[in-house]
């Protein structure tokens, strides 16, 4: 009977040391959009404990917009933010005190119909375009220098362009109401998986421009001053990243489990979103600055002040830099 109780104190005692190491553990709160791709990772990290595990405990906040996930990380009401490192360098040139985390190098396409006649861009002189987001939409800005060097045309005034959210420019792309679809690369892995073929990926335009297509556009955005106060707990959320994406790369059930988020009833959309991820995981290495800059230069060149704001070149420390 002795032992028993024994048994059950130390049962107690472990119980209550981990809710109290629980409770003392760093938050980290995270502002997404609520149907981002993000949420596939986030989730694997939480589901697999790769935060606790790293030293941190994650909370996710989904969101209608990304207008409301920036505002929510700048009102300091979140820790950390999706967005693009251009986006980090305009706030930096602005005087705000933002780092950036790689997540995804993935990129969309230039998608056309399977039975179409284009072969080359040129082909799509005249033709109409939906583009997702707006004018300084980066896919369109590199597809535009890349159409300058190739062909010597300007995509812009050579084609009919319609703006507009990634849903309805996809469905405008199904029904046929544009010759070319450009999109984010979700969305043009779902218009391969129903038909439609790349006439030329963003990678490869931009490879062709001199700029390196390995630089991560995406990332996770944190305070300047979180990343240098607490370097342990940014590299506890780079650490247990990277868990997740490892396990995403090597482990298909990691992938049934989350297939009900992804919105993939089909087998290929499914299939498509699943290998679009994948491609689209970064090097562990650290990201080229001098690439980085290449290619911030050619954005700022095409999209101006309504792109970059006030920076004229890449400001010194968008790129969070972590200790050995």
């Amino acid at each position: 009977m002795r032992a028993m109780l024994r048994v059950i104190c130390l049962l107690v005692i472990n119980l209550m040391f981990s809710q109290i190491a629980l409770a003392e553990m760093p938050v980290l709160k995270a502002a997404v959009l609520k149907v981002g791709t993000v949420n596939w990772e986030l989730d694997t990290i939480i589901h697999n404990g790769f935060d606790k595990a790293n030293g941190f405990k994650l909370e996710v906040t989904g969101m209608a917009g990304n207008a409301a996930t920036r505002i929510a990380f700048q009102a300091g009401e979140a820790d950390i933010a999706v967005a693009d490192w251009i986006w980090v360098a305009r706030q930096r040139a602005a005087g705000k005190d933002f780092v950036f985390i790689p997540y995804s190098k993935s990129v969309g396409s230039l998608m056309v119909k399977k039975s179409s006649p284009y072969k080359t861009l040129a082909d799509l002189k005249g033709k109409k375009i939906g583009i997702a987001g707006g004018p300084v939409d980066k896919s369109w800005l590199i597809l535009r220098a890349y159409a300058k060097m190739q062909y010597g045309f300007d995509l812009k005034a050579d084609t009919e362009q319609v703006f507009g959210s990634p849903p309805l420019i996809f469905k405008a792309g199904l029904k046929g109401e544009t010759e070319g679809t450009i999109n984010f690369w979700h969305f043009a892995a779902k218009l391969g998986a129903k038909g439609m073929r790349p006439l030329i990926s963003v990678a490869d335009a931009a490879q062709a421009l001199g700029l390196d297509p390995n630089v991560p556009l995406l990332g996770y955005v944190v305070k300047g001053e979180l990343a240098r106060s607490n370097p342990e707990l940014i590299a506890g959320l780079v650490a247990a990243s990277r868990a997740a994406k490892e396990l995403l790369a090597s482990d298909d059930r990691a992938w049934d489990r989350l297939r009900g988020k992804m919105r993939a009833e089909k087998d290929a959309d499914f299939a498509a979103l699943k290998a679009g991820f994948i491609q689209g995981i970064p090097s562990t290495k650290p990201i080229d600055v001098e690439a980085a800059a290449k290619v911030f230069e050619v954005m700022a060149k095409l999209g101006g002040e309504k792109l970059v704001g006030v920076a004229k070149t890449l400001p010194e420390g968008v790129f969070v830099q972590l200790q050995n």
